[in-house]
């Protein structure tokens, strides 16, 4: 049978109407703010890169610096900062007027602790810890780094997700959770009335300061003008689409494809493309499982693949997606062409066949994380499986919610004790810019991504990034990594898309930003 869209979307549509009862919205309230958004079962965002959890941690945390519209680091919980000439020594300086949700006041102290306990995880913290000579309070409101080595500019190591925590939360080891849910930012958690897998609520922090200058991507003010906002988790799309309709919810994060053109001719509701140049689909392979910890089976993948045929399910309407073959993005000034031969129309399965016979493989099972209740990682994961059958590779689905998959893609063992071969996820295009910040790009094992390669030589390179210092040199050096990325294959694409959420037009001033992830400070509803 010929996959397409309408076919999977009829099955995951009658999936939903089982898996997911209609929720009992209540009456609009004019204070409030409902939207519809991804589960979170994990809270923690230095724990998982999960994006929904992101989305959580802009509400509750607050960050050092922040990227503005235009990619430029603004400093955000900072006051003033200086360097020395030598880009080896910075000092920082809180503003005035920061205090946690239990009413303490930020110090130096918690920012230091937040620093060290991300960098055991995050790219970039990585690379900052390794060239740190010391990190230290100075006093309440002041901290200095001191550098054995200059870093390129710290500030845009600092503008990455960086979120601030208390120092008792923030000293728990990277691998265990915070739960406490206590940050400094302009929402703050309400327990009381969160249900979780069903909703999630954040009240206005009333102690909240906004920075002065005007609002711009994830910098400046950060006003919270909705005394609630609620995320409802509906995984029903027809659901979704009845209660935004019918006012019960203002916003819907992610609508499926199939239903844009209902919204579109809506007299009250609107389609907005939020996130730059969208998100870029990857399929992440386990590197210490076979068969794809054999080199020759993840390269048949990259002739397996027809972003065409994924962009007629994720994208139909070209406006809305395209392919992607650069390691770099389409949007970014170092993406190139080099070592992309496979990238053609139609894959080339007779090549693929080619390579897995070479392999070795002999039809070993291989398990894709299946996220049932994130529509279009579905309806991707089933073309997936279908192409991966096509070759004669024994694929296997794996349903389950997406915070299912945010646990057990940590499993580093073979499938038969809970462990898996693929799932697929999106990375902004812009994060592909900077091998140093976005965590695809980490190549040492047991310190890299979900899935964990090795390439050492891949890593060399990757380390020479921050000390390159012109465009011009930098080009070079991506073309270079990306010779060996393609050879290696850390991820396959599956094509770009530029994913709109839908709201009503009764809620405005929705931050747009690079990145897929959703700020709910600043917006407001309107009469009308």
């Amino acid at each position: 049978m010929t996959i397409t869209r309408r076919t999977l979307m009829q099955s995951v549509l009658a999936a939903g109407a089982v898996l997911a009862a209609p929720s009992i919205l209540r009456a609009q309230d004019k204070q409030a703010i409902r939207m519809i958004m991804g589960d979170i079962q994990i809270f923690d965002p230095v724990f998982t890169t999960s994006q929904n959890t992101f989305n959580h941690a802009m509400a509750v945390y607050d960050t050092l610096f922040a990227l503005d519209a235009d990619l430029v680091p603004q400093p955000q919980m900072v006051g003033n900062w200086s360097a020395s000439d030598d880009k080896k020594a910075y000092t920082f300086e809180l503003r005035d007027g920061l205090s946690w949700h239990d009413r303490t006041p930020v110090t130096a102290a918690d920012c230091v602790a937040s620093i060290r306990r991300w960098g055991q995880v995050e790219p970039s913290g990585q690379l900052l810890l390794k060239h740190a000579a010391n990190i230290v309070a100075t006093n309440d409101r002041t901290f200095v780094i001191t550098l054995n080595e200059a870093v390129g500019s710290l500030t845009d190591i600092l503008a990455k997700p960086l979120f601030m925590m208390r120092e008792q939360d923030a000293k728990l080891p990277a691998t265990e959770q915070v739960t406490t849910n206590i940050g400094s930012g302009p929402y703050k958690f309400n327990a009381e009335l969160t249900r979780p897998g069903s909703r999630v609520v954040y009240d206005r922090n009333e102690q909240y300061v906004p920075r002065n200058e005007p609002s711009s991507g994830f910098a400046g003010a950060k006003i919270a003008k909705a005394e609630q906002v609620i995320w409802e988790n509906i995984s029903d799309p027809q659901t979704a689409l009845a209660a935004l309709q019918a006012g019960e919810v203002d916003f819907w994060a992610e609508p499926v494809a199939d239903l844009f053109s209902v919204i579109e001719s809506s007299d009250n509701l609107v389609l907005d493309t939020l996130g730059g140049n969208g998100s870029d689909w990857v399929v992440r392979m386990n590197f210490l499982q076979p068969p794809f910890n054999n080199v020759k089976m993840r390269q048949a993948l990259l002739y397996l693949i027809d972003q065409k045929a994924f962009l007629s399910l994720m994208a139909p309407d070209e406006k809305f997606g395209r392919p992607v073959a650069s390691t770099f993005g389409t949007g970014s000034p170092y993406s190139n062409d080099v070592n992309i031969e496979w990238f053609k129309e139609g894959g080339d399965l007779e090549k693929a066949k080619q390579l897995i016979a070479e392999s070795g493989y002999a039809g070993e099972k291989v398990v894709i994380l299946d996220p049932t209740d994130w529509r279009d990682g579905d309806v991707a994961s089933q073309l997936f499986a279908s192409v991966l059958q096509k070759a004669g590779i024994n694929a296997e689905l794996a349903p389950m919610t997406w915070s299912e998959l945010a646990v057990r893609r940590g499993n580093k063992g073979p499938v038969e004790d809970g462990g898996w071969n693929f799932f697929i996820t999106t990375f902004s295009d812009y994060e592909m810019r900077d091998p140093m910040a976005t965590s695809l790009f980490v190549m040492n094992s047991e310190e890299a991504w979900y899935g964990w390669p090795q390439n050492d030589e891949f890593e060399v390179l990757r380390g020479k990034w921050p000390r390159t210092e012109t465009k011009t040199e930098r080009q070079a050096l991506a073309r270079e990594m990306q010779r060996i990325w393609w050879d290696y294959v850390p991820i396959v694409f599956l094509c770009q898309t530029k994913a709109p959420s839908a709201r009503n037009k009764h809620l405005v001033d929705i931050i747009s930003t690079p990145a897929p992830e959703r700020a709910i400070w600043n917006m407001r509803k309107v009469e009308g």
